[in-house]
């Protein structure tokens, strides 16, 4: 049996609650990707084009720092990565959490919470910073999925 992690991005807490759970129904362990400066409710204000957000999304090459590096990837066959989709891809975050480990020979699946959109180009944006990886467009986990929904989506993978 694979050993799996759940790791997430959450700006507001929506995705920390479907990671949390998730983790729970795969019998995975859990961990958070936290930036070295929190994200404030200003800084994600998407209307704004000043914004900390709209400014990294606007970079592809932006990569927030992170808050440790702790994450022990190489334990793991299987590492679920949710965050919110921001401008139909992962936010540049995720790339951060990516680059900073080795996840060659990796299944990373993906799994987002979204507003409206889905994936978009995530995979695509992703991948280079996971070389050696095999990164899957997983599923969009909106509301609150059934533990039984979330146990057929890890079993899936």
């Amino acid at each position: 049996m694979s050993k799996k992690l759940v790791a997430y991005f959450s700006a507001s807490g929506t995705t920390e609650a479907v990671a949390k759970n998730l983790a729970k129904a795969a019998g995975a362990d859990l961990y958070e990707i936290k930036p070295a400066v929190a994200y404030t409710r200003a800084d994600l204000n998407w209307q704004d084009k000043n914004s900390r957000s709209s400014l990294e999304m606007r970079d592809k090459s932006s990569r927030p720092e992170l808050a440790d590096a702790n994450a022990n990837i190489a334990e793991y066959d299987t590492i679920f990565v949710g965050f919110p989709v921001w401008w139909y891809v992962a936010p540049t975050i995720i790339n951060s959490f990516l680059e900073a480990y080795d996840f060659s020979g990796k299944k990373v699946v993906l799994f987002a919470t979204s507003g409206g959109s889905g994936f978009g180009k995530a995979v695509a944006g992703l991948q280079p910073s996971a070389p050696g990886a095999v990164i899957v467009e997983g599923e969009i986990l909106n509301g609150r999925p059934g533990e039984a929904k979330l146990k057929a989506f890890a079993e899936k993978y």
